[in-house]
């Protein structure tokens, strides 16, 4: 019982993490379609027509709209500064979305180590508690036939004493509870 509802709360947190990675997926800006005109063309112009092509780069400092260079996956500071570039959306601090994006990234791993964990806990927690339970059965059930047996050693001795006595005369029958006073 204890194991299904862990795997629920697994099932449970793991449909979280895909609704919260679908939103993400949701709020990201719409890839436009491609323009055929190299970056350059676009320097001097808007911010937003720079970034129609998605290989571009705009940089607010001098207002120029450069090539993204994609073999370093962050812009050098000679090309443009972090805080000045803007990629994707014109509103949106080139540094401010990489590091948005890191903690997105971070959050999502780490609740999915967590849930991880969690489930991992509860599967070891239930079935050591299963475990216990069956030790603690079993030890009631070893202490039931000790009981037991002793009983019957018990009884096996005093038939064997009431024999005995019996033998030797010293049994006398209890029909009634004068019997011992009619002898003398």
């Amino acid at each position: 019982m204890e194991e299904m509802r862990a795997q629920h709360h697994c099932a449970r947190a793991l449909l979280l993490l895909l609704g919260l990675a679908m939103v993400a997926s949701q709020t990201s800006p719409p890839v436009p379609a491609p323009i055929t005109r190299p970056c350059s063309f676009y320097s001097g112009k808007s911010c937003e027509e720079c970034l129609r092509n998605v290989s571009c780069l705009w940089c607010l400092t001098n207002n120029t709209c450069l090539e993204y260079p994609v073999r370093s996956i962050l812009p050098p500071p000679s090309l443009c500064a972090m805080s000045a570039a803007r990629w994707g959306a014109c509103w949106i601090n080139f540094e401010a979305l990489i590091i948005a994006m890191a903690v997105v990234a971070g959050v999502m791993l780490l609740a999915v180590i967590i849930c991880c964990c969690y489930c991992c806990y509860c599967r070891k927690s239930s079935s050591s508690r299963l475990r216990l339970e069956a030790e603690e059965e079993n030890l009631i059930r070893e202490r039931e036939k000790r009981k037991q047996e002793s009983l019957q050693r018990k009884n096996e001795r005093t038939i064997k004493h009431n024999e005995i006595r019996k033998k030797y005369g010293l049994l006398q029958d209890m029909d009634h509870p004068y019997s011992k006073f009619d002898n003398e």
